[in-house]
């Protein structure tokens, strides 16, 4: 017990899910009766129903996860991509438990509580690096701007009636040019999110690589690209035109004003992501996707 109480786990939580509210309660007050100490956010803590032994820090900075071994997140897509810019600072490994739809980046379901704390408690957990891109606006020969995504940095039009007019660029070379409602340009991990809706690939999370996928594109070609994880993939916004935006896992925003440049590469810093699971991703598109699979029969032994 002595030992476990000098490990603290941060929990970040969707305070305004009842789910999420009551997951937290459960959670703490498990981690509590095992010995760890739990962190969490002062802001937060007014939401949840709290015992006096949670450790309550003002600001949401990444030395708040400062000696904390791993970072709960219990939410939906939104808060987990929440929990991935402390994990990402910080260098602490992030659980994520899905309290909303798909939740690729989760590992566990609301009714895994319990296993979730058994597995923290025992470490019981692995844990896997996802990589990051990083994100850098030009303007003029300037750099106006600079980012990060674990899913995708997406360039999009601003104005409705009005498309945004692009070429595109890979290692320094232009591969095409057109009309489009924007461009995503998305790690393996995000070929599950916002790259998925607009027609590219799954891309399983072990492979390495970058995608670039148009967005409703008024072109004869405007497949989805993947390329070498080492590439630098680059959008140009045309001059002349209404400015474009740019979403860095649909969180952090930008105007693209016309003549921007937008480049994309391999991020320096990866997300960690805590596992308790061996199930291969196949299984787990399978079970997300609710995809049909019966009369599957198997290889031959």
């Amino acid at each position: 017990m002595t030992e476990n109480r000098a490990r603290t786990v941060f929990l970040l939580a969707h305070t305004g899910r009842p789910a999420a509210v009551r997951s937290a309660e459960l959670v703490v007050k498990g981690l509590l009766r095992s010995g760890l100490g739990v962190r969490v956010l002062e802001a937060e803590a007014r939401d949840l129903p709290l015992p006096e032994e949670v450790e309550l820090v003002k600001e949401a900075t990444p030395q708040c996860l400062d000696g904390c071994e791993l970072l709960i997140v219990l939410g939906g897509d939104g808060t987990l991509l929440r929990g991935a810019e402390f994990a990402r600072a910080s260098g602490v490994p992030m659980l994520g438990v899905n309290l909303g739809r798909v939740g690729f980046l989760a590992e566990a379901e609301r009714d895994d509580l319990d296993k979730v704390v058994d597995r923290v408690v025992t470490k019981a957990y692995e844990v896997e690096e996802r990589m990051t891109v990083d994100v850098v606006v030009h303007r003029n020969g300037d750099i106006v701007h600079t980012d990060w995504a674990l899913n995708e940095a997406a360039v999009q039009k601003v104005s409705a009636e009005r498309m945004l007019e692009v070429v595109l660029e890979i290692d320094g070379r232009p591969v095409t040019g057109f009309g489009c409602d924007g461009i995503v340009l998305s790690t393996p991990t995000g070929s599950t999110a916002y790259a998925f809706s607009a027609g590219g690939p799954v891309v399983w999370p072990e492979v390495e690589a970058l995608l670039m996928v148009p967005i409703s594109a008024h072109a004869l070609f405007a497949k989805p690209l993947v390329t070498s994880p080492d590439s630098v993939l680059a959008v140009e916004v045309l001059p002349h035109i209404p400015p474009g935006v740019l979403w860095c896992d649909g969180r952090r925003t930008v105007e693209l004003p016309a003549g921007a440049r937008v480049e994309v590469r391999r991020g320096a810093v990866p997300v960690r992501l805590a596992r308790l699971h061996h199930a291969s991703f196949t299984d787990r598109l399978v079970a997300k996707f609710a995809l049909p699979v019966s009369g599957w029969r198997g290889a031959p032994h």
